[in-house]
This record gives C-alpha cells, sequence and structure tokens, in this order.
C-alpha cells in the first residue's frame, strides 16, 4: 500500500508530513518517559522482520492481486504503540530513498496510512483492551485479525482520501474506495494470521515482550536471548531466501490491483515540476529500485536487498535509540 507521488499533491503531502512528524515527535517523548533498554534489540530485529516480510507479496485468491504485511500491529504489539511507530518510521524511510518503495513526496502519508493506524489504534483500542485481564493465545489471534482488519481498512481508506484531496488524478472517489476496501479487507484477514503466528510464538518463548505483559518475565521457554536469535534467524531466511523464489506473488498490490481496475494500468503519470524534482531525489537514493541490481533481473538483487535492507533497518533503528538518548541507565 506504497503510494506513488503520482498520487499526492505538494499540499498534502507536506500536510501528511506535519501530521506524521507531530506523531514521531510524541512517540519520541512516550519512549523516553518509557526508559526501557531492553526495546532497543527488539526494535532492530523486529523492524528488519518487517521490512523481510513486506517482500513477501501474497496472493489473494481469485482476484489477480496480491498482498503484503504492513507490520503495524505486530510492532506495536511486541513495542507498545509508541516504539512501534518510530520502528516503522524507519522501514518505510529505508524502503522509499533506497529501494524506491513508496515516493518521497507520499512518504508522510505512507508513514501515516501504513504505521500510524497500525500503532497507535492497533495497540490502544484493540490490543490494550481486549489484553486487560490477561494474554492468552485465543486473546492474541483475536486481537491480531481484528486489529489488522480494521487498522488496513482505515489505511486504505486514508489512500483514497489523499488522493481524492490531492486532485491530481482522474481516479472517481467512490470507483476507488469500492476497489481499495473489499481487496484490503482479504489483505488485512491474511496479515492478521501472520501476526498472530508469530505473537503466539513470542508468547510461547518470551511472553513478557508482548505489550501489556511485561509481568510475565521470566516465564518463557526461551531466553531473552535465543527468542531474538530466531527471529533475526526467521528475518534473515525471508529476506534472503524465500523474498527470492517463487512464494512471492507477482501480481499487483491491493493499491495497484485497484489503480487498474479503474485506469487499467497499474501505475499513473506524475505531474511534472515538484513531482520531478523528488523523482531526481529518489534516483539518486534508490541504490537497488524495485529491490534488484540497476539494469539486472537476477534473484540475487533481490536476496542482497533483503539482507542489505534488513541491515540498514536495524543499524538505523539501534542508532536511532542511541542518537536520540530514549533509553538511559536507571539509577541504583
Amino acid at each position: 500500500m506504497h503510494m506513488a507521488d503520482a498520487l499526492i499533491a505538494p499540499a498534502v503531502g507536506g500536510a501528511m508530513y506535519v501530521c506524521s512528524a507531530a506523531a514521531a515527535g510524541y512517540s519520541i517523548k512516550k519512549v523516553r518517559e518509557e526508559n526501557d533498554p531492553k526495546k532497543i534489540p527488539v526494535m532492530g530485529i523486529m523492524g528488519a522482520f518487517v521490512f523481510a516480510t513486506q517482500m513477501m507479496n501474497f496472493t489473494i485468491p481469485g482476484t489477480g492481486s496480491s498482498g503484503h504485511l504492513c507490520g503495524g500491529m505486530l510492532l506495536s504489539a511486541l513495542l507498545g504503540p509508541y516504539a512501534g511507530f518510530l520502528t516503522m518510521i524507519g522501514v518505510l524511510l529505508i524502503q522509499c530513498l533506497l529501494f524506491a518503495d513508496g515516493g518521497i513526496l507520499a512518504l508522510g502519508c505512507n508513514i501515516w496510512n501504513m504505521a500510524f493506524y497500525g500503532c497507535f489504534i492497533g495497540a490502544l483500542l484493540i490490543w490494550k483492551p481486549i489484553m486487560k485481564n490477561g494474554i492468552t493465545k485465543g486473546k492474541i489471534i483475536l486481537a491480531s485479525i481484528l486489529g489488522c482488519v480494521i487498522t488496513l481498512q482505515f489505511g486504505a481508506f486514508s489512500v483514497t482520501v489523499e488522493t481524492m484531496l490531492s486532485g491530481v488524478t482522474e481516479l472517481p472517489f467512490a470507483a476507488f474506495v469500492a476497489a481499495m476496501q473489499p481487496i484490503h479487507l482479504a489483505i488485512g484477514a491474511v496479515e492478521g494470521i501472520i501476526t498472530a503466528a508469530v505473537l503466539c510464538f513470542v508468547h510461547e518463548a518470551r511472553p513478557e515482550l508482548l505489550y501489556c505483559n511485561e509481568q510475565a518475565e521470566g516465564e518463557g521457554r526461551f531466553t531473552f536471548k535465543n527468542t531474538v536469535i530466531v527471529l533475526s534467524a526467521i528475518a534473515l531466511l525471508i529476506g534472503g531466501v524465500l523474498s527470492c523464489t517463487p512464494l512471492v506473488s507477482g501480481n499487483p498490490d491491493g493499491l495497484e490491483w485497484s489503480i487498474e481496475k479503474i485506469t487499467g494500468s497499474t501505475e499513473l503519470d506524475a505531474a511534472a515540476g515538484i513531482h520531478d524534482t523528488f523523482a531526481s531525489i529518489q534516483d539518486a537514493t534508490a541504490l537497488l529500485p524495485d529491490y534488484a541490481f540497476k539494469g539486472s533481473e537476477s534473484v540475487l538483487g533481490t536476496s542482497f536487498s533483503g539482507i542489505l535492507g534488513g541491515l540498514l533497518v536495524v543499524a538505523l533503528c539501534i542508532g536511532a535509540c542511541y542518537a536520540f538518548k530514549f533509553f538511559k541507565k536507571k539509577k541504583s
């Protein structure tokens, strides 16, 4: 659901940058107040995990479309809404600048649509109330599926509203909504199942890693270190190996599919002017556009992209924790 710049007018893109920056600023403040250094490696590893899983598009049967994990609900269920939101920003920033996945002008929109709803609505209005009287696997499955479906519906609707307000395309609002909402309902359901599977594993391994379950420390089957190692290995396997196999769907994602249903093409031409400027900037920063070596269709490019992207997300998330002094040693 990464929006391209061709859908967005500068005024709308700028406004969404402001909204996303405000949410990020508030999140930085809240994470500093939490002062939980144990979240540092989890932010890095789970950021890489989400980056890798977003490379794995899954087919939506009978539609000709595909979807991928957004990850906001997953991250917030592990890190809480604030650290989860900041981690998602790291993922989306690397995708945009290095891989040209989503436009630079549209980055504020993509942060809001893919991170804000999953992290804040998903964690605070769905996960937290459901887990109020204790966490069980049944509750995890319910919250994961419900959270992914609802927050993805919010995100998909925001895409259509931002496109309508921009007025730079000829996509009819009603037709766009009618295409976007049902396909993202299906994508959200699949994402919910995947999210539930990961969270159920964490619940067995280290239950205190789950948001609202800090009192369960020491009750897991694995040590904290081994749990992080397992999640790291899975992220590496997905990003470096599975992402370049036939398991990945070649169908357009939900947004591209919706545009194609209306216009007959998955891509739209961007207006001249500032859109050209942002396109030039992205051409310069995107060393691996579309997760591949430039001018090559080798699967090695995809594998390299999955590994490099994951490592950069880890470095960015962990580096930001220290650069912004998110966590400080507690005084004895």
